[in-house]
């Protein structure tokens, strides 16, 4: 599957969060990531999310799609990262 994460923690978890976001996915933005995972994965990732974040105050979306060719991704200005790269 094609997962797309963004998130929003606190300034002290934030390279903590990236730097295990990075095991698994291509870093695309500031706080956002995106690539292809298995489900086994996935859920290896949100544990140890989970053992990072504070869920009262840090937020973490993750969105998932079948494939990546279902995903339409527009950017309008620069891109942060050039994942072409990664997907040829």
């Amino acid at each position: 599957m094609y997962v797309i994460v963004v998130y929003d923690v606190e300034q002290a978890r934030v390279a903590k969060v990236c730097k295990y976001l990075r095991r698994y996915l291509h870093w695309v933005q500031n706080s956002a990531f995106e690539g292809e995972i298995t489900e086994a994965q996935l859920e290896k990732l949100k544990s140890g999310l989970k053992k990072i974040v504070d869920p009262d105050c840090d937020s973490i979306y993750i969105y998932r799609l079948p494939q990546e060719r279902y995903l339409h991704k527009e950017v309008i200005g620069q891109k942060k990262a050039n994942l072409e790269q990664f997907l040829d």
